[in-house]
C-alpha cells in the first residue's frame, strides 16, 4: 500500500500542523476547519494527521474517511439493516461514523454540504457518541473521531453557527517567497517518484511527532488551568467581539492540549495567547464595528494636479462641485420584488435545474413524491417489531423525500446613488428593498454591489455568500453627485462576464447625465451600455418620482430586455 504523506513533511504550515495535532490530543475540541486556497496542502495535512493517531484495539491503523458530497444522510449515520429485517430481526448497518472511529474524518468542500450533514456531524464530535433514529429505532455507538473540513472561501461560506461549532479555524496559504515554494514541490516530487523512499526519509520525524502526541494524550487529563487565568479567556473572547461561551470553553481545552503537547502540566498566559487566533478568528461577529482606523495624515499643503482622466473612474470619491454626499438609513419597503428567472447553464438539459438530489425522507400520510426505499423500510421495520407475518404496506408507512438545495443564486446589484437620490424616502426605500431581497436568500446565494454616483461607478462588494458582508454593503452607501448611469453598465457588464446564469437588478430613475467621453451624450451612451448586458435575466426598479417623468426607466428595461417595477414607497 502507497504510504501517506508525513505530516511532519508538511512545509512551511505551522498553523495547520499545530491545530491538528491539538485535535489529536483532545478531539473534544470540535474538529478543525480549514480555509485556504487550491494546493495549500489541506487534504494531505488531514490525512497525515491519520497515521499519527493510535491504532485500534486489534493492531490495525486509525481510519482515514473521506465523507464525499454526495453522501446521503443514511450512507453518514448509519441506517436499518434490510437483508436483517426480511428475516424478521431489528439491526442497524453502522455508516460512515462508525467507520471512522478511532481516526478522522475528514470532509473536502465542507461549505457545500448539505446543512442536515454538518450539523449532525459537529455534535458527534462534540458528543463522541453517535445516536441513531431510524423509522421506530434508536440506537448509539462510540464516535470519538477528528473532524476534519476543509473548503475554499471562493466557493461559498458555512452559516455563522456551523463556524462557531467548529472547534479551531486555520487560514492556510500557499508561500509565496520563491525559496518556500520550491522547497515545497521538491519534497512532493520525490514523494511521487518514490512514497517508500521518501517516508523512510521522513519515518524518525514522525516516529517522534506520533510519541510527542501518545504523550500529550497520557498527561493531558493532569494538565490545569489557573482560575486567574479564565479572566484572561473572557478578556481574549470580549476583545474579538466573540458572542458565543462555546469559545471560552474551546480555548480552555487548546490550552490544555498545548501544555501537555509541550509537556507541561499548568497552562500559561502565553499559551492562551498562542492559540486565540486558531479559536477566535471564524468566530468574531461580523455585525460589530471593526477597530477604529488610526487617523489620517494632514493633507499636503501643496494643492494637488488635476486628474487627467476621469471619464471611466471607479473612485468613490466625489467632487464638491457634485454637492455633499450623506449616507441614509435604509427603510422597510412597502412590497416585495420578484427576481427574474434565472437563465439556464449552458450545457444542461431541460429539467436539470429542478429540485436536487434527495438526501431524506420523512413520514408524510399524504406525500406528492413517494420515497419508496424508506417507504418499504418502515413498513419492514413494522412488520419486525410487531413479530413478523406478511409485509402490508399502511399510510403510517409512507414517507415522502427531502431534496437538497439547488445551486444557488447569483445577483448583481446596481444601485443608482446619485444626487437624485439623495432624499432619506428614496435611497432609504432602496437600501430597503436590497435588504429585502437579501434576507431571502438561501445560504448558497451570492450577491455582489454595484453604485454610481458623481464621475464613476464602484464595485462595493464582489460575489459572496456572507450576508452580513452584503448588509453592511448596502448599508453604507453614500449618496450625493451626478448620474454617470453609462459607466455602471459598463461595469456591470464586466462583473457579469465571469458569472454563468447571474442576475441583475438594476435601482433607476434612468437621468443619465454623465457621458462615458466628455462631450458624449449620457443618455445614448447609457442606451448602448445596456444593449451589451442584453441576454442577462434582470429587473429594472424604477426609482422616478414626482408629477414630471421621463420614464426612462421603462426605456432601459426594453433595451435590457427586463422586468419592470416601481420602486414601494417606504412603510
Amino acid at each position: 500500500m502507497t504510504p501517506l504523506y508525513p505530516l511532519s513533511a508538511v512545509a512551511h504550515q505551522p498553523d495547520l500542523v499545530l491545530a491538528l495535532s491539538l485535535l489529536a490530543v483532545s478531539p473534544d475540541i470540535g474538529g478543525v476547519l480549514i480555509r485556504g486556497d487550491r494546493g495549500a496542502a489541506k487534504s494531505t495535512a488531514a490525512r497525515g494527521l491519520a497515521a499519527l493517531l493510535p491504532p485500534a484495539p486489534d493492531g490495525t491503523p486509525a481510519p482515514f474517511v473521506n465523507l464525499p458530497l454526495g453522501a446521503t444522510e443514511d450512507r453518514v449515520v448509519g441506517t436499518l439493516d434490510l437483508d436483517a429485517a426480511l428475516r424478521g430481526e431489528v439491526r442497524l448497518r453502522p455508516g460512515l461514523i462508525a467507520a471512522a472511529h478511532g481516526g478522522v474524518l475528514y470532509i473536502d468542500e465542507v461549505n457545500l454540504l448539505a446543512d442536515h450533514l454538518v450539523d449532525v456531524l459537529l455534535d458527534v464530535a462534540a458528543m463522541g457518541v453517535n445516536r441513531v433514529q431510524r423509522d421506530g429505532l434508536s440506537a448509539e455507538h462510540p464516535a470519538r473521531l477528528a473532524l476534519v473540513g476543509s473548503m475554499n472561501p471562493e466557493e461559498g461560506g458555512l452559516r455563522p453557527q456551523f463556524l462557531d461549532r467548529f472547534g479551531l479555524c486555520v487560514d492556510v496559504q500557499a508561500p509565496t517567497a520563491p525559496g518556500e515554494r520550491a522547497e515545497i514541490v521538491r519534497r512532493r516530487m520525490r514523494f511521487e517518484a518514490d512514497p517508500l523512499a521518501f517516508a523512510g526519509e521522513w519515518e524518525q520525524a514522525e516516529e517522534a511527532l506520533a510519541a510527542r502526541l501518545a504523550t500529550a494524550r497520557a498527561r493531558l487529563p493532569r494538565v490545569t488551568v489557573p482560575d486567574g487565568l479564565l479572566d484572561t479567556i473572557a478578556a481574549l473572547s470580549a476583545r474579538a467581539g466573540v458572542r458565543s461561551l462555546r469559545a471560552d470553553l474551546v480555548l480552555h481545552r487548546a490550552a490544555r492540549a498545548l501544555a501537555a503537547l509541550e509537556g507541561r502540566e499548568e497552562v500559561r498566559e502565553g499559551d492562551l495567547h498562542r492559540i486565540a487566533p486558531l479559536v477566535l478568528t471564524h468566530r468574531r461577529d461580523p455585525r460589530l464595528p471593526p477597530s477604529p482606523p488610526p487617523p489620517p495624515p494632514a493633507p499636503p499643503q501643496e494643492t494637488p494636479p488635476p486628474q487627467t482622466d476621469t471619464s471611466r473612474s471607479q473612485s468613490a470619491q466625489v467632487p464638491s462641485a457634485d454637492g455633499p454626499e450623506e449616507v441614509f438609513a435604509p427603510s422597510v419597503s412597502a412590497g416585495s420584488l420578484t427576481l427574474p428567472l434565472p437563465s439556464p447553464i449552458p450545457g444542461t438539459r431541460r429539467g436539470e435545474g429542478g429540485p436536487g438530489r434527495t438526501v431524506r425522507a420523512v413520514p408524510e400520510a399524504q406525500p406528492i413524491t413517494l420515497a419508496t426505499p424508506d417507504t418499504l423500510r418502515a413498513a419492514l421495520t413494522r412488520t419486525a417489531v410487531s413479530g413478523g407475518g406478511t409485509v402490508t404496506l399502511r399510510r403510517e408507512d409512507f414517507h415522502a423525500p427531502v431534496r437538497e438545495e439547488t445551486g444557488g443564486r447569483r445577483v448583481l446589484f446596481v444601485a443608482d446613488a446619485s444626487g437624485s437620490m439623495g432624499t432619506r424616502e428614496r435611497m432609504g426605500a432602496v437600501k430597503g428593498a436590497m435588504l429585502a431581497l437579501l434576507r431571502e436568500q438561501t445560504r448558497r446565494d451570492r450577491v455582489a454591489l454595484i453604485t454610481f454616483r458623481a464621475t464613476g461607478a464602484t464595485l462595493d462588494l464582489g460575489f459572496t455568500t456572507d450576508p452580513h458582508a452584503a448588509e453592511a454593503a448596502i448599508t453604507a452607501a453614500p449618496t450625493g453627485g451626478r448620474t454617470p448611469l453609462a459607466h455602471a453598465l459598463s461595469l456591470a457588464a464586466e462583473v457579469l462576464a465571469g458569472e454563468r446564469g447571474a442576475q441583475l437588478v438594476l435601482f433607476t430613475d434612468g437621468r443619465a447625465n454623465v457621458p462615458l467621453t466628455p462631450g458624449g451624450d449620457a443618455w445614448a451612451d447609457a442606451l448602448d451600455a445596456a444593449r451589451a448586458v442584453r441576454g442577462v435575466p434582470a429587473l429594472v426598479v424604477d426609482t422616478e418620482t414626482g408629477h414630471v417623468r421621463l420614464g426612462r426607466a421603462a426605456r432601459l428595461a426594453e433595451v435590457l430586455g427586463a422586468d419592470l417595477t416601481a420602486l414601494g414607497a417606504p412603510a
